[in-house]
């Protein structure tokens, strides 16, 4: 087990109570693990090579998510959910330039199987919606070269009762700021406003079908966000369905 950036004696202990428990990841404590096994690996998809183009603020988002973005953050990962029962998402990264923010890379993907919702439960297979600020990334395997504090540890490990296309979907995670402690690995367990609300909810490896409340993308996808995205350039996730986004 190693862990890269910051001293964090919280995410040490953490991972080691992880490592004594069943995991329970992706908003429910099945772990994303449905029996189906309806679609491949997202490691085939090509990532779309966006032009810069300037924009004023993030596109289709309105006013009310918009000015949750905080103000000092210089990248937004944008999930795009096809509809509010819908499990296909498009994820697109926006880096901020000056004033103007520009759509650096978008890649195909997924949310929720049972879609999305404003008041996230545990178990519920909904992703919840909203502006999540992205603090702190790890996985099974060895550290790509991640900005953020990064934890390798088998801990994230699938397990193998699991259909057999999600036995990686761990490999890489970056852990989405919903109901956890910020600072500590993506698999503390803990959850500040309760069990209730659910957590572990992370962007991770796509297994090819909806998640129980994660975002999932391609492996290459997975690879760029760790290299790319920066704590000192405040990152934040602004995530829901096409309709609750432009709320």
């Amino acid at each position: 087990m190693r862990i890269r950036g910051a001293k964090r004696t919280t995410a040490v202990t953490a991972v080691l109570t992880a490592l004594l428990v069943p995991l329970a990841a992706c908003g429910g404590s099945d772990g994303g693990s449905g029996k189906e096994n309806d679609g491949q690996a997202g490691d085939g998809s090509r990532p779309e090579q966006a032009r810069t183009v300037d924009l004023k603020r993030i596109p289709d988002v309105g006013d009310k998510l918009q000015k949750q973005i905080p103000a000092g953050s210089r990248q937004v990962v944008a999930v795009y959910g096809e509809g509010k029962d819908s499990a296909d998402s498009t994820i697109v990264l926006y880096t901020k330039s000056g004033s103007t923010w520009d759509k650096t890379r978008s890649w195909k993907g997924h949310n929720g199987k049972k879609g999305w919702t404003t008041g996230h439960r545990e178990g519920d297979k909904r992703s919840p919606v909203g502006v999540f600020t992205l603090s702190d990334a790890g996985g099974v395997l060895t550290d790509p070269g991640a900005k953020l504090p990064y934890t390798e540890s088998a801990g994230f490990q699938a397990p193998h009762y699991w259909a057999k296309s999600h036995w990686n979907d761990f490999d890489y995670v970056i852990a989405i700021d919903y109901n956890r402690v910020k600072g500590t690995s993506p698999n503390d367990p803990t959850r500040p406003e309760g069990q209730s609300k659910g957590g572990s909810i992370w962007l991770h490896m796509d297994h090819g079908s909806g998640t129980s409340a994660c975002v999932s993308l391609s492996k290459s996808g997975m690879e760029y966000l760790l290299r790319t995205l920066d704590p000192d350039r405040n990152p934040v996730v602004v995530m829901g369905d096409k309709a609750d986004l432009k709320a």
